[in-house]
């Protein structure tokens, strides 16, 4: 009986310590964060910490995260909806997915392809084959019921000159490139929030 006591002691408090780690840890860019509503599910989402450090969230846009701790994002999130809600909502952010962090000899793999903004699973997509702009939507769960489908961007790195170009996709009403236009190893697609009468 006293080494199950002292065994149950020790599991508590590595888990104490391993919570207290987790608390502090700082969000960074690249980072996977679930964030969840309790007064409305229809929010609920996972967001990518996207490079300029913020994450994009309905009725709010842009919510600064890198360097911030889960909950002081929790906090932002939820005095942000505090203005659209009858009172303050209870929200949880949780951090599900660190960046990979790789030595600098390491070289990103060049297939990787990225989706980010109002689609169910943003994040990196790595595909040996080519994709299209629709195929790599897809795999990223598709558009929330929060895109604007007629206003979808592909940022794509011009290798030669280093400087970005951005096209344009209108899913909504088949304008722009087509959903058939072929991606590039480095290509970032945009999806971004509806805005209130689109």
């Amino acid at each position: 009986m006293p080494r199950l006591i002292s065994g149950l002691m020790a599991v508590f408090l590595v888990l104490f310590a391993s919570a207290g780690h987790a608390a502090g840890y700082r969000i960074q860019v690249g980072d996977t964060l679930k964030v969840e509503v309790l007064e409305d599910p229809l929010l609920n989402r996972t967001v990518l910490v996207l490079p300029d450090g913020s994450v994009n969230f309905p009725s709010l846009g842009a919510v600064r995260a890198r360097g911030k701790t889960a909950i002081a994002v929790q906090d932002e999130i939820s005095k942000g909806l505090g203005a659209v809600f009858a009172s303050m909502p209870t929200v949880y952010v949780s951090v599900v997915h660190v960046r990979d962090v790789l030595p600098s000899s390491v070289r990103p793999d060049p297939d990787n392809i990225y989706v980010m903004g109002e689609v169910k699973q943003p994040g990196l997509i790595k595909s040996e084959k080519p994709i299209s702009v629709l195929q790599a939507i897809a795999q990223a769960g598709g558009f929330t019921r929060f895109a604007a489908t007629k206003r979808v961007e592909l940022h794509r790195i011009d290798t030669t000159s280093q400087s970005e170009q951005v096209y344009y996709f209108d899913y909504k009403n088949k304008r722009g490139i087509s959903g058939g236009f072929r991606l590039r190893a480095g290509d970032v697609i945009s999806v971004p929030e509806r805005k209130l009468f689109e």
